[in-house]
């Protein structure tokens, strides 16, 4: 294999990785529906489903557990915070390339939840193949 098939395969994988992120990061912040929870009111909630722990029977226990290990892991998670920038900035750069090389359309993109505005700087255009 000569250096420059070996460049091409690893400018792949990093436009590959580059748009992996990208997606999953849009997906796993999506706005959702209702009212936000603030750390208040799952602390509230943590604090009742202990009281309730105590007389509850088995399947309910169960089910409550289960609520405190997902407000816990919810509780845990809230301080973290991704650079959503940096990754958009890696995406814009990969974008078109893969999509190019891999058959995606603006379509595609879209209907992932990719903004338009976002496409535009990766040189995506509406109707076009990618």
């Amino acid at each position: 294999m000569s250096d420059s098939h070996k460049a091409a395969l690893a400018e792949g994988r990093e436009q590959g990785r580059a748009v992996r992120r990208y997606l999953e990061t849009i997906e796993a912040h999506k706005p959702k529906r209702g009212r936000k929870r603030t750390s208040e009111s799952v602390q509230n909630r943590l604090a009742v489903i202990n009281e309730q722990l105590d007389g509850a029977d088995a399947l309910s226990r169960l089910h409550l557990v289960q609520e405190r290990m997902n407000l816990e892991a919810e509780l845990a998670s809230s301080g973290n915070t991704v650079d959503i920038q940096s990754l958009e900035d890696e995406f814009v750069a990969a974008a078109a390339p893969y999509g190019a090389r891999k058959g995606v359309t603006y379509a595609a993109w879209r209907h992932l939840g990719v903004d338009p505005a976002v496409l535009r700087r990766a040189g995506i255009k509406r109707g076009a193949d990618s």
